[in-house]
């Protein structure tokens, strides 16, 4: 009934019943949970016994809680208080929960057991399984490394053949870099990394330092990562070997090519046909493309054809192209260093801009040939030798020097045998021991220090020797002539003493102070103007003791106090200052006070007391004259205006007497009237000309300015002219081709001075000759000029034809009052203008009057 009711209540059929000993357990863990229990009940539960055992037989025996309901009214039928059975009835219930959590465990510790023992027989067959796989491995060669998690340890499976050297244990197998080259190492590390973090799998092919090669595979199963080393076969070997040197090979073109896309050199690769096949972005830059392959498509260039063909046929295998070469690039001209490698594939070049070393090296030797063409044209003989003493260099002076011949310096003699051949010509100075002497002068070969000799030749001269070392090697040997320099310096020192003894014996009075203010010299003539001895003068005499007794002769502000206020200032500017005392002693002294070398000021005084009464007495006949001047052109306006009003009565008498109403006159009264009017009307023009001068000179006179036409100017003067032409026989030619159209100016005046002109021209030139006039513009100007064909002008007669009443007679022609020039001269002054005579003897005489186009309206001054 017990074990029925049990079974029952765990829910166990009858086979699956647990065994005595199982139950016993279970009782036996139970017991104690049920003696807690019954301590709830206190001392009126445990008094009653039979409740005690009720609750045993209905631990036992209750299968269900309807058990427990029939023992609740056993207990009541005993005669137990309510509150007793509401304990017992809560004991009742904690013992039926625990036993059913009890029967739950049993059961399915059952199961574990169950799962446990299919488990251990599943993990015999993996392990079994495992055996015959790992045999499989290690049979085959290969070796799997297994990585399942981070903390637990890599396990291995299977070895690789030993003929592989290969390391065995699981430490150094992992140190891929020890056994494997460098690039298959770097190669499976990189793969091994994205097979444990991004589950990647992988196929490559390895390399061991020895040369043997490997397959690895990486995959991922779960959460393991394993990696399988499979030897290849010979001819997968080979093959991956291939693979493994073409990849290689590529690698290193591509990293080459990746640096000849980086250096500023242009790098070329053509084909077998000479086709540009590959070019880095220096080229391309060369070349103004937009990429490298833009260069490849359009097939640009960076050499010019004539370069190419000249690479082309003289590059071999066997001997590449290597020159140097110019071209453009980007429109400036470049020089390059192209070198240019040819094999049966194609071709590669290489061009080095050395545009800036050619620079350089022509500057370098541009500079050494200025060195050189400087050095060859001093006055200083320089020589140079090389490192092997031999000669190298030498200028015309040098040889000047030592007088040696041609032949000897072109054979570039060593230092020793030029040091021999000056002895031997006895150019050098005698010397007691010459073995000695000449290796001294030779250690400077040895020595980075210079040498200075001082060399008195025999013949005299004397030589100050400078060696020094040549930076590019050797020495340089310059020879300096002192010989004038010490004849300088003695003439100089002579110059000094001759030069002291003149200032000494000048009538002028010097004196020169330092910057502080003491006296440095003075001579006797200083000392007699200002009355003062020698001990007050003397060298270092301060001027401040010297101004009290100057000023006993002279005390203005602008004396002695002056001169020492500017002789001890402190101004960086120092100007000279002059000016003029008058001494009590009655003496004019004009004074300077000069700035010289040094910091020094040089004061002199030079005694004008004769100079200045002269020029007083100078002065005063000057007013006089001046006086007189104003006198005589006075008389000459007074005159000239007198003597016209006579020869105007004169002119128009004789103009009445040719008149038929006062009778007809003979032949001989024609004539004489004839001269008169001639006469008269060369007396009126005189008495003009000299009223116009008379003008000019008081600087009265005034312009008409307006405007005037060429033509009509140049018509009228050739109407007042004809008369004059036709008498001797001559031709007027007038070239107004490149003559303006007008002109600013007094229209008289340029008459007056084109028939001044042609009037001096007329009397000039031979009869049946001609006179050119010429007019003609030169941008703002206009150009008057008369040509004759006379005699011409002497040269030492041209400065002074423009003089007054300069007259000389030509052709047998009476000379004329010599006013026409002085009138000329004048009126082109008062236009603004100047006057030129161009003349040649035996050829003609022209005068040239340039005038502006544009002539102001202003007073003429005095001529």
């Amino acid at each position: 009934m017990d074990r029925r009711c049990l079974i029952r209540l765990s829910g166990y059929k009858d086979q699956d019943m647990p065994g005595e000993n199982s139950i016993r357990e279970t009782l036996t863990g139970i017991y104690p949970c049920y003696l807690s229990g019954l301590k709830l009940f206190g001392h009126k539960v445990l008094r009653s016994s039979k409740l005690l055992s009720l609750s045993c037989s209905a631990l036992i025996s209750l299968p269900t809680i309807a058990c427990a309901q029939d023992a609740a009214i056993q207990a009541m039928s005993f005669g137990a208080s309510p509150k007793d059975i509401l304990y017992f009835s809560m004991v009742i219930g904690a013992i039926t929960a625990t036993m059913i959590s009890a029967v739950w465990l049993i059961r399915e510790r059952s199961k574990v057991d169950t799962e446990n023992t299919e488990l251990r027989a599943k993990l015999r067959d993996m392990q079994a399984i495992k055996g015959r796989y790992n045999s499989l491995i290690v049979d085959s060669g290969q070796k799997v490394v297994i990585w399942e998690s981070k903390d637990k340890p890599t396990e291995m499976l299977g070895s690789l053949p030993a003929e592989l050297s290969i390391p065995s244990s699981e430490r150094e197998f992992l140190k891929f870099e020890r056994w494997l080259d460098v690039q298959s190492a770097t190669k499976l590390d990189l793969s091994l990394e994205k097979l444990r973090h991004d589950a990647e799998s992988f196929d490559i092919v390895i390399e061991t330092i020895r040369g043997d090669m490997l397959e690895v595979q990486g995959r991922v199963s779960g959460v393991c990562a394993f990696l399988r080393f499979v030897p290849l076969g010979d001819v997968r070997a080979k093959q991956a070997s291939l693979v493994s040197e073409r990849d290689r090979l590529v690698g290193a073109l591509e990293t080459f090519q990746n640096l000849l896309d980086v250096i500023e050199m242009p790098v070329w690769m053509r084909g077998s046909d000479g086709k540009l096949q590959w070019v880095n972005e220096a080229f391309a830059h060369a070349t103004e493309a937009k990429s490298r392959q833009d260069v490849l498509d359009r097939g640009l260039e960076l050499l010019g054809v004539q370069a190419r063909e000249n690479i082309k046929s003289n590059s071999t295998p066997e001997r590449p192209f290597y020159d140097k070469l110019s071209t453009v690039v980007r429109g400036e001209r470049r020089f390059f260093e192209v070198a240019d490698s040819k094999s049966p594939s194609g071709s590669a070049g290489l061009a080095v801009d050395i545009t800036a070393e050619e620079d350089i090296r022509s500057e370098l030797e541009n500079t050494l040939q200025g060195h050189v063409d400087l050095i060859n044209n001093l006055s200083t003989p320089v020589a140079i030798f090389d490192r092997q003493q031999q000669l190298q260099f030498y200028n015309q002076a040098f040889q000047k020097l030592w007088d040696l011949g041609t032949d000897f310096l072109a054979d570039n003699p060593d230092n020793n045998a030029f040091f021999e051949r000056l002895r031997a010509d006895s150019k050098l100075p005698d010397q007691p021991g010459w073995k000695e002497w000449k290796a001294e002068m030779l250690s400077i070969y040895h020595s980075a220090d210079p040498q200075q000799h001082l060399w008195h030749l025999p013949d005299g001269q004397t030589v100050h020797v400078l060696a020094n070392a040549n930076p590019q090697g050797g020495t340089i040997w310059v020879f300096e002539n002192l010989t004038e320099k010490v004849d300088l310096e003695t003439r100089y020192n002579r110059l000094q003493q001759v030069q002291g003894q003149t200032i000494d014996h000048l009538a002028e009075g010097v004196c020169v102070f330092a910057s502080d203010g003491t006296l440095a010299l003075s001579n006797p003539a200083f000392r007699a103007l200002w009355a003062l001895t020698e001990d007050q003068v003397s060298q270092g005499t301060h001027i401040k003791s010297i101004v009290p007794e100057c000023e006993k002769s002279y005390q203005g502000t602008d004396g002695w106090r002056h001169f020492a206020e500017i002789i001890t200032s402190l101004d960086d500017q120092r100007v000279i200052v002059e000016g003029r005392l008058e001494l009590a002693t009655g003496l004019i002294l004009d004074y300077a006070l000069v700035p010289v070398t040094g910091g020094l000021t040089m004061l002199t005084f030079v005694n004008m007391s004769d100079s200045v009464r002269a020029e007083r007495m100078l002065t005063e006949k000057n007013d006089a004259l001046i006086k007189a001047e104003s006198l005589k052109n006075d008389f000459v306006q007074h005159v000239s205006y007198e003597l016209r009003s006579p020869l105007t009565n004169i002119m128009g008498f004789t103009d009445l007497v040719r008149t038929p109403e006062i009778g007809v006159l003979n032949e001989r009264q024609s004539e004489y009237l004839d001269h008169i009017a001639t006469s008269s009307s060369v007396l009126l023009t005189i008495v003009n000309d000299i009223l116009d001068l008379a003008t000019v000179d008081a600087g009265i006179m005034k312009l008409d300015i307006q405007n005037v036409e060429i033509t009509d100017l140049v018509e009228r003067t050739q109407r007042q002219v004809a008369d004059r032409m036709k008498e001797n026989l001559l031709t007027l030619n007038v070239d107004l081709v490149n003559a303006p159209d007008l002109v600013r100016g007094d229209f008289q005046r340029l008459k007056q001075i084109l028939v001044k002109l042609l009037g001096n021209a007329a009397s000039a030139s031979p009869k049946g000759s001609n006179v050119d006039l010429v007019v003609y513009a030169d941008e703002d100007r206009v150009v008057f000029k008369v040509t004759d064909n006379g005699a011409g002008i002497p040269a030492e007669d041209v400065e002074r034809i423009f003089a007054r009443f300069e007259s000389k007679g030509q052709n047998g022609q009476r000379g004329g009052a010599g006013l026409g020039l002085s009138i000329v001269q004048s009126f082109v002054g008062l236009h603004h203008g100047d006057v030129h005579i161009d003349s040649i003897l035996g050829e003609g005489t022209t005068v040239i009057c340039t005038l502006p186009l544009n002539c102001e309206n202003v007073v003429s001054q005095t001529a």
